[in-house]
């Protein structure tokens, strides 16, 4: 067992004994660098593994606390049917955010050492009015206006009235669904796809039909044939840094999908996830339709920690009014702090800096992962640009058992059945490989194994 998760381990032990009590905070980064005798990064890991499931939480400047007892988390086996199959689609999300192998090529995040130049630690004043008073639910102005200036690069029009605040990409999903669909409507997804987006839907108990996600993007005789059969309210699709093949949808293919939306009435959800990994002035959906019938979700945890879950939604200003009624109901506000943290190092040359550095890294890991996985005589049908991932496709039947085996080896895979939207249609067996761990000898050295039967 590595050190990330003995600390996972011990500081779970010691909360559900009740060692470390609701609400007490933890020690600090440093403190338990020093007490454990291990790296910063590690702690780091361990504490963003821990936030992740939910058992502690961190306050941006005051550190880490305790949430609740592990042994009041409820049980999967006690939750309603629709809850456990919901569940049972996010079977990889599980393992990410709960890790037991070391390996951990499936993983849907980069290693910490990409992201630790970022001073999570930076204290923020917020002004005496602000620390005892609600945020505005469409959240944090100049923040809002830093996102209309990013926008502006990308080629869309979007003031800052038109963009509301959200934790993350996951949380704008949520508050779309609930504005737009109720109990038995119909969206498409891409199939292959974002699957824990599949196990939100089913959650909310929505029809979803897959679109195959071809090199050039969906799958248009099929999306407009479908739209015929099923007259869909929504589209969840990525038109760059597509997760899980890392490929993005070409012009042509956009301007189609936009008349299939106009022609049938429905709205296009673009999530650019890895908006920044890409360059600015690459098409986007949002910038040739410039929000009418596109809804854009952007989000800053794929780029910076996953405990710091900040997101936005962009739409026309009668869409976004409306969701921010929605997050005023459910959640109140978003986090003061952490919206006025990201606008910090967003406009004191620290978040530019990072995204500078991130992007050589991923480029420069996907020229060598593709590079590695060409030679052993493996088929990677999609260009990755701008995404953590690599799409590749195997000469095995089942992926999921090759995933069971590298298990035994403490290789995460993360198999590319779980990424489609029919768990019974003739799919080709694939892994999804964060370019990060690809070169992992392990890994590598399983890969010929595979290949060789």
């Amino acid at each position: 067992m590595n050190k990330v998760n003995q600390l996972v381990n011990f500081f779970e032990d010691a909360i559900k004994q009740e060692r470390f009590k609701p609400n007490q905070k933890l020690m600090s980064i440093r403190a338990a660098s020093d007490f454990f005798n291990v790296s910063k990064n590690t702690v780091v890991d361990a504490y963003d593994r821990l936030v992740s499931s939910g058992v502690i939480r961190a306050k941006p400047g005051s550190g880490y606390f305790v949430n609740y007892p592990v042994n009041r988390i409820i049980s999967q086996e006690k939750s309603h049917p629709r809850i456990r199959q919901a569940l049972d689609s996010a079977s990889l999300l599980k393992e990410q955010i709960n890790p037991t192998l070391n390996i951990r090529v499936g993983d849907g995040r980069p290693p910490v050492q990409w992201i630790d130049q970022i001073d999570f630690d930076m204290r923020i004043k917020i002004p005496t009015n602000s620390k005892f008073s609600y945020t505005p639910p469409m959240g944090f102005l100049p923040l809002r206006e830093v996102f209309s200036q990013h926008l502006y690069e990308r080629n869309i029009q979007a003031s800052p009235c038109q963009i509301i605040t959200t934790y993350g990409a996951n949380h704008a999903m949520d508050l779309i669904i609930k504005n737009f669909l109720s109990a038995g409507d119909t969206v498409f997804v891409d199939s292959p796809g974002y699957y824990p987006l599949f196990a939100k839907l089913r959650l909310y108990n929505i029809r979803y039909i897959g679109i195959n996600r071809l090199t050039t993007g969906p799958d248009i005789e099929e999306l407009e044939e479908k739209a015929i059969q099923y007259r869909p309210k929504l589209f969840f699709t990525q038109t760059l840094g597509h997760n899980p093949t890392g490929g993005a949808i070409n012009i042509p293919t956009q301007y189609q999908i936009l008349k299939i939306a106009e022609k049938f009435n429905f709205y296009c959800v673009e999530n650019d996830a890895f908006a920044d990994l890409s360059p600015a002035n690459s098409p986007r959906m949002s910038a040739l339709d410039q929000l009418d019938r596109v809804i854009y979700i952007g989000t800053y945890s794929k780029t910076l920690s996953a405990n710091f879950r900040i997101g936005f939604i962009a739409g026309s200003e009668k869409i976004i009014n409306s969701i921010a009624n929605i997050k005023m109901l459910t959640i109140v506000n978003s986090s003061d702090y952490l919206e006025r943290w990201l606008h910090n190092i967003m406009t004191n040359g620290q978040y530019l800096r990072h995204i500078r550095r991130l992007r050589s890294l991923v480029e420069d890991s996907t020229q060598r992962a593709v590079h590695q996985f060409t030679q052993l005589g493996l088929h990677i049908p999609f260009r990755s640009e701008g995404s953590y991932y690599v799409w590749v496709e195997l000469r095995a039947q089942n992926d999921v058992d090759i995933a069971q085996k590298a298990a035994d080896r403490s290789i995460f895979l993360a198999p590319g059945s779980l990424f489609y939207p029919d768990k019974k249609g003739n799919h080709p067996a694939a892994l999804r490989v964060n370019v990060a761990y690809a070169l992992a000898p392990e890994f590598l050295d399983f890969l010929q194994q595979i290949q060789a039967e």
